[in-house]
């Protein structure tokens, strides 16, 4: 259970906008120094040549593919996971405050989480189809095609680190893919980040959609923007009305390892329906999935607020 709502405050003398910025500055170190060093055991490990089978996303051999996870976890995965804990404990010295990591919230909260992200379904479906739709005027076409071949890299480089061909990959990408990126990813936008921007604008309801747009914005994936921002709205108050970070590591573990469970049955024809098409619900099931989530949304909070309420007094 909840002792207390989250006091946002810092223990050490910056205002949020300084917060911000040095924010900013350690992830941006922190990644540029993991890519760094990711490249340097890749040409350790493999030489000169699988650096530039990486950038020129030819991800067909073996060394290719491994190169790609070293720069996925090295490079990318554990700098973000880093950042949070290095500005939590070095920079504001609030890690409670910073990175939510406390566990005391009402397991309830867990159960609502896992039905919300299944029966939210085809609201998302909506927003990728919407999203997929996404033609921008004549004059910015030259920017539309970048986002669309960056989109397409990125899509190429998921699909290479998810070739599940035993079981024990796809047990490696749950953990790697599903719950090492779900607590890295929330502790640094759902931790650090939207309590920086609950202190700035004082509104948490609007910290939680720009902390939602960055999060969005950061994976680069123009075409998959609104789903992954609604996501990343639903992760925001899962941890803003809990006090916690924990029931929103648990919505994007879930969402991020359905991917992949689903992505690796379909590769060993154990299911028909590939995870990547857009399965067209109609109208009805689109309503009612609205109306659910809906609801869902305001149980979690009644269920969150309630036990804290309780535990205040």
């Amino acid at each position: 259970m909840i002792t207390e709502k989250p006091e946002y405050k810092s223990k050490a003398d910056f205002t949020p906008t300084v917060q911000f910025v040095i924010f900013c500055a350690v992830a941006i170190g922190l990644i540029t120094a993991g890519n760094v060093i990711a490249m340097g055991i890749i040409f350790m490990l493999y030489g000169l040549d699988a650096l530039k089978l990486i950038m020129a996303m030819n991800l067909t051999s073996p060394q290719a593919i491994q190169s790609l996870w070293l720069l996925q976890i090295v490079g990318t995965t554990l700098p973000i996971l880093f950042t949070p804990i290095v500005f939590s404990k070095f920079i504001v010295r609030n890690t409670s405050a910073y990175l939510l990591a406390g566990t005391r919230f009402p397991l309830a909260l867990l159960a609502i989480v896992f039905s919300l992200m299944i029966m939210s379904s085809p609201v998302m479906e909506v927003l990728i189809n919407l999203n997929q739709k996404m033609v921008l005027p004549d004059f910015l076409k030259a920017i539309e095609d970048w986002m669309r071949s960056s989109e397409e890299a990125a899509q190429k480089a998921t699909e290479a680190l998810l070739k599940m061909n035993t079981w024990l990959d796809m047990v490696k990408c749950l953990l790697l893919v599903g719950l090492v990126t779900a607590i890295a990813e929330e502790l640094m936008f759902r931790g650090a980040l939207q309590t920086i921007f609950i202190r700035w604008t004082n509104n948490p309801h609007l910290a939680i959609w720009i902390t939602a747009t960055l999060f969005s914005a950061f994976h680069m994936e123009f075409f998959g923007f609104l789903p992954r921002l609604m996501l990343g709205v639903f992760f925001g108050y899962f941890a803003y009305w809990s006090g916690s970070v924990w029931p929103a590591v648990w919505a994007h573990f879930l969402n991020n390892g359905s991917a992949v469970v689903l992505t690796y049955l379909y590769q060993h024809k154990k299911l028909n329906i590939d995870p990547n098409n857009q399965h067209a619900f109609n109208y009805s099931l689109y309503a009612l999935s609205l109306i659910i989530t809906v609801a869902l949304l305001l149980i979690y909070r009644k269920t969150a607020l309630e036990r804290n309420n309780l535990s205040a007094h």
